[in-house]
């Protein structure tokens, strides 16, 4: 396989791990020492892989999430490193019921870690952000 469509399996195993809460999975797409900036989001610049795992596992607890990525523009930078953005839309629904529709980007840089491809930074931007409130009981 190519690094380019090493590049583009590791961002959809980011997305269908982040759906499906397979946090262990998920840990493996990211190199450990990630940063992940969603602060577009209302979220933090978090450095670490463990401590986003942390993150992620509390933040979307109870909730259901659809993550969907497309047209990818990737660019090989070096024979290890790579830089990336994905136009995206995301849905979360929360317990209460409560639900948020998203669409921006994720603008990336990739590292070939022992052979394989890691997300190394990744920054989600908006541009636009649809949120609904929970329903009245």
């Amino acid at each position: 396989m190519d690094d380019l469509e090493a590049i583009r399996q590791l961002k959809a195993r980011y997305f269908r791990t982040l759906d499906t809460k397979d946090w262990g999975a998920m840990r493996q797409v990211f190199a450990d020492d990630v940063v992940m900036d969603t602060t577009d989001s209302g979220g933090n610049v978090i450095a670490g892989a463990d401590d986003f795992m942390a993150f992620l596992e509390e933040t979307l607890r109870g909730t259901v999430t659809v993550h969907h990525g497309h047209m990818p523009e990737i660019e090989m930078t070096s024979a290890t490193t790579a830089t990336g953005t994905w136009a995206m839309e995301d849905r979360v629904r929360w317990p209460d019921g409560s639900e948020l529709l998203g669409f921006g980007h994720y603008l990336e840089e990739y590292a070939k870690v022992d052979g394989a491809w890691k997300i190394k930074v990744s920054k989600l931007t908006r541009l636009r952000m649809d949120i609904t409130a929970a329903p009245e009981a």
